[in-house]
């Protein structure tokens, strides 16, 4: 929440109501990064909550870093978001940081690679764990 409180707020409030339970990874790119989010499973769905403005900031892209996804509308996010594999320079100051996996990076690594996947891997059941102190 330090670094994009908007955006976290956004997440834990779907994530309370059961909005990503059942959610299909729609994009995974080897070596880069797997999406989800999307309750169409298509990459063009999101929830029912207004888009959220840009909060960008100096932390890197890194293996498994928690980006959010948008269109070229820096100003789109809404409830995409997507893992990193790996560094991905590129993405910094362009893509709104929100959070890292801190276990379980292996099973990442196992999500079904594609645009979209032949068959998509999903996150069963999604739930906030604790908020930071």
């Amino acid at each position: 929440p330090d670094l994009a409180p908007k955006h976290v707020a956004q997440i834990k409030a779907l994530t309370k109501r059961g909005f990503y339970d059942g959610i299909v990874f729609h994009r995974v790119i080897p070596g880069f990064m797997a999406q989800t989010g999307d309750p169409t499973g298509t990459g063009t769905g999101g929830s029912d909550k207004p888009n959220l403005p840009a909060e960008f900031s100096k932390q890197p892209f890194e293996r498994g870093t928690l980006g959010m996804a948008r269109t070229q509308n820096p100003n789109s996010a809404n409830s995409q978001f997507f893992i990193c594999f790996e560094r991905s320079s590129w993405l910094d100051g362009q893509y709104t940081v929100f959070g890292k996996v801190t276990k379980g990076m292996d099973l990442i690594d196992k999500v079904a690679p594609g645009e979209p996947p032949a068959k998509p891997d999903r996150m069963v059941k999604v739930r906030v764990a604790a908020d930071p102190k």
